[in-house]
């Protein structure tokens, strides 16, 4: 092999992996600006936009166990008809991990929630997050939810 060629390849394999790199980002950017629509939606108690963002075949874990879309959007849904509203949602510690493929992302955080319940008391809550989104026909959609109860944070 000439000098000429092995310098190309050799600027050629420095330039690749950093192209990958950049064609890769596209989907931790898509969900990131997902995630705050969707969080957004929740926090608005926009139902129909909120549960527009999961899949039909949801698997979600909360701390009350396991359920499906069609029992969490029951369950949701009559929580907010019956007057209680959330006032804030917070979301902290974003971590974006997009799968080498490109059509999975997981995106996990803290998201603090206040709700204000139908009798008018405030509620605090703190909560570490996980969804994992595919793609799946062009659309990226929530399949799986992990939603458990945070630690409180460390006093310093």
């Amino acid at each position: 092999m000439n000098k000429r060629l092995g310098r190309w390849l050799v600027l050629l394999s420095l330039v690749l992996p950093v192209g990958a790199a950049l064609a890769d980002d596209a989907p931790a950017k898509e969900v990131l600006a997902l995630e705050q629509a969707f969080n957004d939606a929740y926090a608005a108690n926009d139902l129909p936009k909120y549960f527009g963002y999961y899949a039909d075949d949801l698997v979600a874990m909360f701390p009350d166990g396991r359920t499906t879309l069609a029992a969490y959007r029951e369950e949701w849904s009559k929580f907010i008809k019956d007057g209680n509203r959330l006032t804030s949602v917070k979301t902290s510690d974003m971590v974006i991990r997009p799968s080498p493929a490109g059509d999975e992302v997981t995106a996990s955080y803290r998201i603090a929630i206040r709700t204000r319940l139908v009798d008018g008391k405030l509620t605090d809550e703190l909560f570490d997050e996980s969804d994992v989104w595919l793609k799946r026909a062009g659309k990226w959609q929530v399949a799986h939810i992990h939603y458990s109860a945070a630690p409180p944070p460390k006093k310093s």
